[in-house]
């Protein structure tokens, strides 16, 4: 069923565009860099299948931290909770996604939770397989089956963008590696990490993911529980705890809804039972999410009462 484009979304996007001067798109990462600031999209799927969308929901988006949330509901359904969970936390932080800070406090020293780049990179050492490429293809696997579309992939330029310039998490697997939180070569973890985060898709994918996590892991047009209900429950809880950086809070207080964003400016939305969201704006606040899309958000929760709380 063809995504159908909506007055009333455009309304809500052009009201939205114009916050995104305010912000500034990830040009440390040099492919992020070359994104235009003032672009901003969305598509809202719904467990039927029809799709309403606003702006050039066609231009393709890296998952980045998005694909946190997809990696876990991966590892879970593969490694089980108790496996997970004894490797990495479940509480947020107030610290930046990609802050050492509380490695170096905590004991024994494994991430508090994995939507920050410290347990994102745990999660992704979870992941089953010989190889990079055999884990990639498993992880690429899942997430053709939530978007129900077989076309996608991840892009080699963006993945080697951010290899390349990945000395961060390299502080970061190494001192987990030291802590034996990670076990493997540090090299070979990065570049399935930066080539998980280069997966891109449109944003009527994005909102179709999220409609599987908003309908309990459930695909409603074909009747297959693609993954677990708890294990969507596991997920969704952590989007809203921690799913936008560091001001999760803040997000929660005024929007309300399980969403995860990502330092392309890409933003998955679940409302629990009743759609999925894709956002794209790659013009972000000094937290890293976009801001342009977090405006359109709570607009859309405000005028549609979708606040879970």
């Amino acid at each position: 069923m063809p995504c159908q484009t909506s007055g009333e979304l455009k309304l809500l996007v052009d009201e939205a565009k114009q916050y995104t001067k305010d912000g500034k798109v990830a040009d440390y990462i040099p492919e992020l860099g070359k994104a235009k600031p003032e672009d901003l999209s969305i598509a809202i799927h719904y467990p039927d299948g029809r799709c309403i969308s606003a702006g050039d929901i066609d231009k393709k988006i890296t998952l980045q931290s998005i694909s946190k949330v997809i990696s876990l509901a991966l590892v879970l359904i593969e490694r089980g909770f108790q496996y997970v969970f004894e490797r990495v936390g479940m509480e947020p932080t107030g610290d930046p996604f990609n802050s050492i800070a509380k490695l170096e406090t905590m004991a024994p020293a494994k991430p508090l939770n994995p939507m920050i780049n410290a347990g994102a990179l745990v999660v992704t050492h979870m992941i089953k397989g010989d190889s990079v490429e055999e884990r990639l293809n498993r992880l690429l696997a899942f997430i053709r089956e939530l978007a129900d579309d077989s076309s996608i992939g991840y892009c080699e330029e963006v993945a080697r963008s951010e290899f390349e310039t990945a000395n961060l998490n390299r502080s970061l697997c190494y001192f987990l590696k030291q802590h034996k939180i990670i076990i493997e070569d540090v090299e070979t973890l990065l570049d399935l990490y930066t080539k998980q985060c280069a997966i891109e898709m449109n944003c009527l994918d994005l909102g179709r993911i999220g409609m599987i996590f908003a309908m309990d892991g459930k695909d409603p047009l074909t009747g297959k529980q693609i993954m677990p209900e708890d294990v969507a429950r596991i997920c969704k809880t952590f989007m809203v705890t921690c799913g936008m950086y560091n001001a999760s809070g803040e997000f929660a207080i005024k929007i309300g809804i399980p969403a995860k964003s990502g330092v392309s400016g890409g933003i998955m939305g679940a409302v629990p039972g009743k759609f999925g969201i894709g956002i794209f704006g790659p013009a972000l606040d000094e937290k890293g999410n976009s801001v342009a899309g977090i405006k359109l958000l709570e607009l859309l929760s405000r005028n549609y009462r979708l606040s879970m709380f």
